[in-house]
């Protein structure tokens, strides 16, 4: 992959999938770059200077079909909660990265499982089907991560996907972080680590492989920053790798075999 470096709790639930869901409300800062929450200014996509690292990606989302990211899309009639993820692209040390958080231990659930920040619409987030997903993606990551959402500039959003098991209706929005802030742990019960991994270690073959489930689901996973990266995460990191044409050749009869509790 060729890329130019430039200047630059229990309210949650947490899919099989390895989707992050925060089911709260009402609850921290609702300013956003781009809208004015006190006016209540549409947000907007915005692709320019971009670095161009990113055109492919910007290609790709421009181009891809719902089905060639995933055969679960949102049901016809209307039904599933509306959510979004906010997948966000950055640049440090080691070259264009992605922003993930790890699940703490302690939960019940998906433990130590790394996903994106993101979470439920709230009502004040706006319209599902315009800017209400953007505005959500944000707000999550500020509120999961401490991310200054300031310093994020939104270029694109994938096809709304579906999660059955859950019945989540799931936004990925993408960002580039043009300004970039410190983040952290914000609820230590929740959250285990936030944490970047450089784009060349999830297109690195050693670093890939398949996950088997017990009930038998096979799906793309990446071990990266001494995690496991599987389920939806894995899944959306896997295609838009592939579409943007970084992905190399990897082995995918390695196994990691995960079990009924993941």
């Amino acid at each position: 992959m060729a890329m130019t470096r430039t200047s630059r709790t229990d309210d949650d639930t947490h899919t099989d999938d390895g989707m992050h869901i925060d089911n709260r409300h009402g609850h921290g800062p609702h300013t956003r770059p781009g809208c004015d929450s006190r006016d209540g200014r549409r947000l907007r996509l915005d692709k320019t200077g971009l670095p161009a690292w990113l055109d492919p990606v910007v290609r790709a989302v421009e181009t891809v079909e719902p089905l060639q990211l995933s055969r679960f899309l949102p049901p016809k009639n209307g039904s599933g909660r509306q959510s979004a993820v906010l997948i966000l692209f950055g640049e440090g040390d080691s070259g264009p990265e992605l922003l993930l958080m790890e699940r703490a231990g302690s939960l019940r659930s998906h433990a130590g499982q790394p996903s994106f920040p993101g979470g439920a619409l709230d009502p004040e987030d706006g319209d599902p089907a315009t800017d209400g997903p953007l505005r959500a993606a944000l707000r999550e990551a500020e509120e999961e991560t401490g991310l200054d959402p300031d310093g994020v500039q939104l270029f694109g959003a994938l096809p709304k996907l579906y999660i059955p098991v859950s019945g989540f209706v799931v936004s990925p929005v993408l960002g580039w972080w043009r300004e970039p802030s410190p983040v952290r742990v914000v609820d230590a019960n929740e959250t285990a680590r936030v944490f970047t991994v450089p784009v060349a270690d999830l297109t690195d073959p050693a670093n890939r492989a398949t996950t088997v489930h017990p009930s038998g689901h096979r799906g793309p996973a990446f071990l990266v920053e001494s995690a496991l990266v599987w389920g939806f995460t894995a899944g959306v990191i896997d295609r838009l790798l592939h579409y943007s044409g970084w992905e190399r050749p990897w082995d995918r009869d390695k196994q990691v075999p995960l079990d009924w509790r993941s």
